[in-house]
């Protein structure tokens, strides 16, 4: 299981994202570009001393991230308001990136259309979306629950 923020804009709900990952031991991926520095002290705040127990992979464009995961193979799941499936009703699989779109803006059309599921975390109709961070942790849980990877600790 791996996360994806598609050009983070948010410093703070990046580092607790990627806290998220260090702690459940998954892969993350930032894909360019993000709106603020690494350098960020919100970022650093927010993510602690755990930036150093997640393994971080930069992709400086959609592009190159899609041509990475065209070549491993690997399915993408995007968590969208404008999904059509409950992300509770979704199968995962070990080998499966959550993406996860900018705070401000979502993902583009043409990023929208490579994934292969776009689900959504249902909430009251009145109310907008939630906060990234906790729809990725809704998320991974639910995902590591399916695939029996939170009891083993060990990466997919």
């Amino acid at each position: 299981m791996q996360i994806a923020l598609f050009q983070p804009d948010i410093p703070q709900n990046t580092g607790t994202i990627l806290r998220l990952c260090a702690c459940l031991d998954v892969a993350a991926h930032i894909i360019e570009p993000a709106g603020f520095p690494v350098s960020d002290r919100h970022f650093r705040r927010a993510g602690m001393d755990y930036l150093d127990q997640v393994a971080i992979t930069r992709h400086d464009s959609w592009s190159k991230f899609a041509q990475w995961r065209n070549d491993g193979g690997f399915r993408l799941v995007l968590f969208t308001t404008k999904g059509a499936a409950s992300y509770l009703d979704y199968r995962y699989r070990p080998d499966d990136i959550l993406l996860f779109g900018r705070e401000s803006a979502g993902v583009p059309g043409e990023v929208a259309d490579a994934a292969d599921a776009r689900l959504v975390i249902p909430i009251r109709p009145s109310l907008r979306s939630l906060n990234v961070a906790m729809a990725a942790a809704m998320a991974l849980g639910e995902a590591l629950r399916q695939t029996g990877s939170m009891e083993t600790g060990s990466k997919a």
